[in-house]
């Protein structure tokens, strides 16, 4: 992310496992939060289905809808298109962990952030951030 809407997520460890074993229609993500530190800032996607998967310790999912707190084995959904802002954050003093898996459109995806100023647009893997009246950071 650009700053300062970095600062949030600094400490959080993403591994691409999908890119690790030459997916290339879905992604897996492999991502640990660090107490105090959260999954994203709160967005949704246009074009892409989301899902998440809780495996170590506990997360509170973000969303329109108020707040839900998730432990192992719990598991979140996203549909492409549902303008419903969404994140997990760390609250607790312990390190949790969750997989992170999502469509990968041809042509990409573009997405909202519900509480900032920015929209991003993903092409062949890059990602650009921009104001939601279009011009870049």
């Amino acid at each position: 992310y650009p700053p300062p809407y970095r600062a949030a997520c600094e400490g959080r460890v993403r591994r691409k496992l999908g890119d690790a074993v030459g997916l290339d229609q879905f992604g897996v993500n492999h991502v640990t939060l660090p107490p105090g530190v959260m999954s994203s800032q709160r967005h949704w996607h246009v074009h892409e289905d989301e899902f998440v998967y809780v495996l170590e310790g506990e997360v509170v999912l973000v969303t329109d809808g108020g707040e839900q707190v998730l432990g192992p084995g719990m598991a979140a959904g996203f549909p492409a298109g549902r303008r419903d802002g969404h994140h997990l954050v760390n609250r607790s003093d312990r390190p949790a962990t969750f997989l992170e898996v999502g469509t990968r459109r041809p042509g990409g995806d573009e997405g909202e952030y519900s509480d900032i100023d920015m929209k991003i647009r993903i092409v062949d893997g890059v990602e650009r951030y921009v104001r939601k009246d279009g011009t870049p950071y």
